[in-house]
């Protein structure tokens, strides 16, 4: 599976550059400075992203450590979830790249997304599609719809995560339940009256992107 991981990584940058733009776009006429906060983000992934900008301030929130290598970011440990440190509209525009799947059930999401929509006058938020038919993570047709003992064994058996096969079972428990997919209908739940834009891959949904707040926006 890593020559599959490695095969379909051109593929997965130029869809997320494709996003960036995007919120580029969103985001080229709001008055500075800016504040944007970035839910579970890294200085990595902007650099990636090759993004450069005046009078904007990016705080990376994140449970893990962040180093921060230029100026700019700003990084402040805490969980998606309970962001109390903040205040109602404190920042600009919340930003969040594939992190909502990550924090737990869907009460947990639904936390996460209260607290997106207080703390952040706008936001932008992408997550994959559950119905796409190759799980992003571990790259396994259908692996989501696999009862969770399966997910479980396939873990340990196979090399489907980055690092190779899980020979701990408690391990691969974390890192099958760790992750909960959602679906569109969800997302609307989540997000009621925001602008959902779909990420295409051989006609396939392969992720969403849902956003609102912003001027100038279009959903499909």
């Amino acid at each position: 599976m890593s020559s599959v991981r490695k095969a379909l990584k051109p593929l997965r940058m130029r869809l997320r550059k494709r996003r960036h733009a995007l919120f580029l776009s969103l985001i080229d006429e709001l008055p500075r400075p800016l504040r944007i906060l970035d839910v579970g983000g890294s200085q990595r992934f902007w650099e990636s992203m090759e993004y450069r900008a005046r009078d904007v301030e990016i705080t990376l929130l994140n449970r893990s450590r962040v180093k921060i290598r230029q100026p700019g970011f700003v990084y402040v440990p805490g969980d998606a979830r309970d962001m109390e440190r903040f205040s109602d509209d404190e920042f600009d525009v919340v930003f969040s790249n594939s992190v909502i799947e990550h924090v737990g059930d869907f009460g947990d999401q639904q936390r996460m997304a209260e607290e997106v929509r207080r703390v952040g006058r706008r936001y932008f938020l992408q997550t994959p599609n559950k119905f796409f038919p190759i799980e992003p993570h571990f790259f396994f047709p259908l692996f989501q719809f696999l009862p969770f003992a399966v997910r479980v064994w396939l873990l340990m058996h196979l090399p489907l995560t980055a690092r190779g096969r899980i020979r701990e079972r408690n391990d691969a428990v974390r890192e099958v339940a760790e992750i909960r997919l959602l679906t569109r209908a969800e997302l609307r739940t989540l997000f009621p009256g925001a602008s959902v834009s779909h990420e295409k891959f051989i006609g396939l949904t392969k992720s969403f992107v849902v956003f609102d707040g912003f001027r100038v926006m279009s959903s499909s």
